[in-house]
């Protein structure tokens, strides 16, 4: 089994968590700076390359409520360029509250704020991804009861 990549999208960074090749654990990998569509795809089609990625995932934050807000279009959006640009499936994955639980695992461990702050965008990714590779996992619940 290939890995998998996971982007947590925000408007000046992203993210990046990467499975391990058994598809049951999610490390954090970085970030990207947003830069352009052109020059941000590039750099997540380098990742994707060199991890040799069977797929990336890219986190959909929603509002508390599940309604779709302007950053979940963002997202969409993000989502749509990336998929017609890579080799690989692109595919949207709830991230609710991904942001509040990754600030939770790291509360203050960088006495520098930009450092925090890119920290908790990778760790974000992580738990975006893991989500993701533990609803697909055979030994989950929810796996098995769609068979």
């Amino acid at each position: 089994m290939a890995r998998i990549v996971a982007l947590d999208v925000g408007s000046k960074r992203v993210g990046v968590a990467v499975s391990d090749e058994l598809g049951v654990l999610a490390t954090p990998r970085g970030l990207v700076r947003r830069q352009s569509y052109n020059k941000d795809a590039a750099a997540i089609g380098e990742i994707v390359e060199r991890e040799t990625a069977e797929r990336v995932i890219v986190g959909l934050p929603t509002g508390l409520s599940g309604r779709p807000t302007e950053q979940t279009r963002r997202a969409e959006r993000f989502a749509e360029m990336l998929a017609s640009r890579l080799s690989v499936p692109v595919e949207l994955w709830d991230e609710r509250l991904t942001t509040v639980m990754a600030r939770r695992i790291r509360p203050g461990a960088s006495r520098e704020p930009q450092r925090e702050a890119e920290s908790v965008d990778a760790i974000a990714a992580a738990l975006i991804l893991q989500s993701y590779l533990d609803r697909r996992s055979p030994s989950s619940p929810s796996a098995s009861s769609s068979d």
